[in-house]
């Protein structure tokens, strides 16, 4: 059955999601509980089948990119720009200061500085398709503090690519493999200046080319033209992004619907791709569920219970107290501070790295995975706690 593996997990995935996620509703929970247990339910740790993780893993960074690619289409750059002094210190302030404690935490449990460093970072960074898909949900993309969120998690998506590259330079210089101070900043200028280029391409080439050409797929008259034009066009960007200028899946696609964003067919195109982009989400947190080791539940609770307080306490308060000292409405600060009050698929991929370069054991690894199935079943309890009008209306410098 292995040439069959796509299929299976395909499979498995969506229709043990559909009858957990049936359930969930039933009971009054969010459906993302149902699509994280039928995750365990197909995992490596659990009795019975057991889906192809790599593969449910890799169908889910398609949701993600899918996930950006809606979002650009709604999102205009003046959008963006009108809350940068809001999004842009509170996004660094939050990020810095949550790597911090959970940096602190790791110590307190006795891991090496190294581990403790990279425990921090994970949990600093917040799941960009679990928040987004709740302000779509909540219909609050265009709002003010929906605005904010979008840049919020797009600046951390920028924070998460310099610590990649960064990592394996600063695991060499702390092991004394030669790696320089000199040779991690020209690392990240490089890297810098790679993403720079290709935000200018997609804003200003992409932005004339991209929307001519879907008019022209549109003159065809074919609606599966105009729908496969549009998938190729996510992916392709995201993958053109990843390949060649050492950007995520996720900002790469993000910028592609960003330049396609106005066309007078950008709303068709948006409403065209959501079942598409709906099942590929589910995938997303099916593979998160598959993830999870049940196990470490019983072998670490001590330490799960401070990291998990760390992402719902402290990444929550160290949101809310830049958001409220910048003036914004209590309405904003809230949906920024309990939004962002879970990790996912970036944390993965810098907890990953960790394991690949040897400063990361499978157990912290665990932890955090961990960690995640729990922040992202409980976020949407949280955000019902969000005021549904503010008091006052939020502050944006210009």
């Amino acid at each position: 059955m292995e040439h069959q593996s796509l299929i299976t997990t395909v499979v498995a995935a969506i229709v043990l999601a559909f009858v957990f996620g049936f359930v969930a509703q039933r009971l009054r929970l969010s459906p993302i509980v149902g699509f994280l247990v039928a995750g365990v339910a197909v995992g490596p740790y659990t009795p019975g089948f057991d889906a192809d993780l790599d593969l449910a893993q890799q169908l889910s960074q398609i949701g993600v990119i899918l996930l950006m690619f809606g979002v650009g289409l709604k999102i205009s750059v003046e959008d963006i720009w009108a809350v940068r002094w809001v999004a842009i210190p509170g996004s660094l302030m939050q990020t810095l200061l949550v790597a911090l404690l959970g940096s602190g935490v790791g110590l307190a449990l006795a891991m090496p500085l190294a581990e403790a460093l990279l425990l921090g970072s994970a949990l600093s960074i917040a799941s960009t398709i679990v928040f987004f898909r709740a302000l779509e949900d909540r219909r609050l993309m265009k709002t003010e503090e929906g605005r904010i969120g979008v840049s919020w998690l797009l600046l951390e998506d920028l924070l998460i690519i310099i610590a990649i590259v960064v990592l394996p330079a600063l695991v060499g210089a702390m092991r004394g493999d030669g790696a320089s101070l000199v040779s991690m900043v020209l690392a990240i200028s490089i890297t810098l200046l790679k993403v720079a280029v290709f935000v200018v391409l997609m804003l200003v080439v992409g932005a004339r080319f991209f929307p001519w050409l879907i008019v022209q797929i549109a003159h065809t008259k074919s609606r599966e033209l105009l729908s496969l034009g549009t998938l190729s066009l996510a992916l392709g960007v995201a993958w053109a992004a990843y390949a060649f200028f050492d950007a995520s899946f996720a900002l790469g696609a993000f910028l592609g619907g960003l330049a396609l964003n106005g066309s007078r067919f950008s709303h068709r195109v948006a409403e065209d791709s959501l079942p598409l982009r709906d099942t590929f989400a589910v995938l997303f947190f099916v593979a998160v569920g598959m993830l999870f080791d049940p196990w470490v539940v019983i072998r670490q609770p001590i330490a799960l219970v401070a990291i998990v307080a760390v992402v719902l306490v402290g990444k929550a308060a160290l949101a809310y107290a830049p958001m409220r000292l910048m003036d914004q409405a209590p309405r904003a600060a809230w949906l920024v501070a309990l939004g962002t009050a879970q990790i996912g698929e970036f944390s993965f991929v810098l907890a990953g790295m960790g394991r690949t370069l040897g400063v990361m054991r499978i157990e912290t690894y665990n932890l955090i995975l961990a960690s995640a199935l729990i922040t992202i079943a409980i976020n949407p309890f949280l955000l019902r706690f969000v005021p549904r009008q503010s008091s006052e209306p939020a502050r944006t410098v210009a």
